[in-house]
């Protein structure tokens, strides 16, 4: 009975059209899941980022094979040590990883990196953002869930991809050239929410950094990190972004702390060209110029802010302006 099918009492012919139909519908349908499972894959086809090969590796990238368990630490150090950090995962092991949990939050690997003077900038979730990140020279260490009936969280680090192939390529766990399609690199990843990051110093901003998100970055790193790699940071960050108020302020205040006054008055003077109108610089600046003992032009400036009583920043002018009447009367040149 080839090409009938048989329905209750009735025989019917079978059209080869409808047979054609289905198996269209059916593939159509096929194509759309796999689209679902890996979305971002699959827009690579038509969208591939603008400016990056579709083959590159990244050459001396650090292995160390992971203890069990601990594959926080090997991927930490790997882009730590790439960077120019001379660190192996052992002293890593206290500051990221957590026994009870046997692994690693990101936000210890964040902080980690941070301590050592490195900038700890978490990527967009976007597959086009790591490639664009490995094609400039910056390993990505990614957070994938490799388990195959249960969750098993597990960071590695890409340095490398061919499109052509399709092929990622990762410093994973005993792996030194762990090898991955681009469709199954996705699944892994995307239970992550596409967690990545990278690990640059002071002085390198990433390709894919926006001015916002980096400088966020910059002011987490602020808090911990050495005084001279923060310095650099906003520096890097100012002269990417003249027009950053944050950066501006941030390599003052580094200024000001080691002692450098006339390099922090020229950082406040040029950006308060550029702000006029703002509380936080013209409070700085005054101060600066008090502490230089140039008390005249501290008190014209503070008195200037200290003229707007809606001031978000009332308080500190007004302790400002003490601050140098204060030395004013002690010097006997202010007003009595």
């Amino acid at each position: 009975m080839t090409g009938m099918i048989a329905t209750g009492a009735r025989l019917v012919r079978a059209s080869p059209f409808a047979a054609l139909r289905a198996f269209v519908a059916a593939l159509a349908v096929l194509l759309a899941g796999c689209a679902q499972m890996v979305p971002q894959t699959v827009a690579l086809r038509t969208g591939w980022p603008a400016g990056v090969p579709q083959s590159t590796t990244i050459q001396d990238v650090p292995f160390f094979p992971q203890d069990e368990y601990q594959c926080g630490p090997a991927a930490l150090a790997t882009v730590l040590a790439f960077s120019g950090v001379p660190v192996t995962p052992e002293p890593l092991v206290g500051q990221v990883y957590i026994p009870e949990r046997r692994g690693s939050l990101q936000l210890e690997m964040l902080a980690a990196a941070r301590r050592y003077g490195r900038v700890s900038y978490v990527l967009a979730p976007r597959y086009g953002d790591l490639l664009r990140e490995v094609a400039a020279g910056n390993p990505v260490l990614v957070l994938q869930d490799v388990g195959a009936l249960t969750t098993q969280w597990h960071y590695a680090v890409v340095n490398g991809f061919d499109y052509p192939s399709g092929t990622v390529y990762l410093r994973s766990g005993t792996e030194a050239r762990r090898e991955m399609p681009f469709t199954a690199f996705e699944r892994s990843w995307m239970r992550s929410g596409y967690w990545a990051m990278v690990a640059t110093p002071p002085d390198r901003i990433p390709a894919t950094a926006t001015e916002d998100a980096w400088m966020n970055a910059v002011l987490a790193m602020a808090r911990v990190a050495p005084a001279e790699a923060v310095t650099t940071a906003f520096e890097t960050a100012r002269q990417r972004w003249p027009d950053n108020l944050a950066a501006a302020v941030g390599l003052a205040n580094q200024l000001h702390a080691r002692g450098a006054l006339a390099q922090a008055a020229e950082v406040l003077g040029e950006a308060r060209q550029r702000h006029p109108g703002s509380a936080i610089l013209a409070n700085n600046l005054a101060q600066v110029l008090s502490d230089l003992g140039r008390q005249g032009e501290a008190l014209a400036l503070i008195e200037e802010a200290a003229a707007d009583p809606g001031n978000p920043f009332a308080s500190e002018i007004r302790a400002t302006r003490e601050t140098i009447l204060g030395r004013m009367k002690q010097r006997g040149s202010g007003p009595q």
